[in-house]
């Protein structure tokens, strides 16, 4: 049990039991308020749950139950008599349960031991949620521009509506996942599950079992049933990262249940229903992937219900330098390193890359561009890569010239999957299409 007192609301038709029901109240730890409605206007907010006692006023508190107020709290009928019909006009009239004292003492402490589980952990997820706010909200999101700002006002009006469903664009290292997360906990879905998958990392003949579940025996080695990501976001959100890369025969499925909210695992005969909002996010022009039959249209549709857009770092005038500022102070104290200054220099050189990794590689170049320089420095040629440097300078590029329109898109394939070091995965959202049309480009195959 926890330590922590919940709260009961004793409505009191009558003073049977009183004692043996406070007496059960310590018991459990909770605290009692004790509500006459003959005496006051309305029953104490707050409660955890309320008891209706009504030993020999069993008719009054069915009457009295339709009038209730209980601001959600579940509400039991204790009574003296054991009469099934009158416990079926209890839950009729709206009582969770009817208990007939003193019989079913042991079975009233149970339900309330239960309560007492579930107000418990009611508690600690809004307190998580809270944390999660405070770390990955709004708040948590840094820049000041104005192509940011009104992104970011656009998402917290769509984080009130806890079922609309929301398309996130932009390119790789935008804050995409970020930014799903604080529409999640900056609405009325934070106490509940945030989760995520990203659809290019999964396999396309596990992705539909990983969102739908499946039952034993759908296939071999299912030698249990297993929910699916559906499922374990009930009451929250699923964020379906790198939506665009969603096998084309995966996506009418995944159409039917954001349309008739229920799934159906794999090997299942029966749907269930699921409470879930859905927030898709992709580097891909959907609209464009839709036109040339990549991507199910009426699917498209259906998530671009409210469609946001991060805009990139070269876009977001003042963006680099605060960010860059933020990241030297976290990593360098996470290091144990005195924090460098930012000298004119380095706010030159930070401004004049273009970051097509955007924030995830301002970052990630921070980071590096500390651990090589000297204790306590930051040196612009650990900074920004060689490539960037000399780009524009006499630099030599990577693709043939003069050459057809077919070299060269295959000659750029190539050149992407060897800057991202053979990772075909963000060679694709680097170059901005799917992972299968990269795979044809690199194979020479007509695109």
């Amino acid at each position: 049990m926890t330590d922590q007192p919940w709260l009961i609301a004793m409505v009191e038709l009558s003073d049977s039991f009183r004692v043996s029901l406070a007496e059960l109240a310590r018991e459990l730890r909770a605290a009692v308020v004790v509500w006459r409605p003959d005496e006051e206007p309305a029953p104490p907010a707050g409660a955890s749950v309320l008891l209706v006692l009504a030993g020999g006023a069993e008719g009054a508190a069915i009457d009295l139950l339709a009038e209730l107020p209980s601001a959600g709290a579940p509400v039991y009928l204790i009574g003296a008599a054991p009469d099934h019909r009158l416990a079926a006009a209890a839950v009729q009239g709206g009582a969770r349960d009817y208990f007939a004292l003193p019989d079913d003492l042991d079975v009233l402490r149970r339900s309330l031991e239960r309560e007492a589980r579930e107000a418990h952990g009611r508690a600690e997820a809004g307190r998580f949620a809270e944390a999660e706010r405070s770390a990955v909200g709004f708040e948590a999101i840094l820049g000041r521009s104005v192509a940011l700002r009104q992104t970011l006002d656009q998402a917290a009006r769509v984080a009130s509506h806890r079922d609309v469903t929301v398309l996130i664009g932009g390119e790789t290292g935008t804050g995409k996942e970020l930014l799903a997360r604080a529409i999640h906990y900056g609405g009325p879905r934070a106490p509940h599950p945030f989760v995520e998958i990203n659809c290019a990392a999964i396999p396309a003949n596990l992705l539909e079992s990983e969102l739908f579940g499946h039952e034993r025996g759908a296939f071999t080695g299912a030698i249990a049933a297993k929910p699916g990501l559906f499922e374990l976001a009930h009451g929250g959100t699923l964020f379906l990262d790198e939506i665009g890369a969603m096998p084309l025969e995966l996506q009418p499925k995944l159409l039917r249940a954001l349309e008739s909210r229920t799934i159906r695992r794999v090997g299942g005969q029966q749907g269930r229903p699921v409470d879930v909002r859905v927030i898709g996010a992709t580097h891909l022009d959907l609209a464009a992937a839709a036109t040339r039959g990549e991507f199910r249209e009426d699917l498209y549709y259906r998530l671009n219900v409210v469609a946001l857009t991060l805009p990139p770092l070269r876009e977001r005038d003042g963006d680099v330098e605060l960010l860059a500022e933020t990241f030297l102070a976290r990593i360098a104290t996470g290091y144990g390193l005195p924090v460098p200054s930012l000298v004119a220099e380095l706010r030159a050189a930070l401004r004049a890359y273009a970051w097509p990794g955007n924030v995830r590689e301002l970052r990630n170049a921070i980071e590096r561009a500390l651990v090589l320089s000297p204790r306590g420095t930051l040196r612009a040629e650990e900074l920004i890569p060689a490539p960037a440097r000399t780009s524009g300078r006499g630099g030599r590029s990577p693709l043939p010239f003069p050459a057809t329109i077919d070299v060269l898109v295959r000659a750029a394939a190539h050149a992407m999957l060897e800057l991202a070091a053979g990772n075909k995965s963000e060679a694709a959202r680097r170059l901005g299409i799917s992972r299968p049309r990269l795979q044809r480009l690199l194979d020479g195959q007509p695109d």
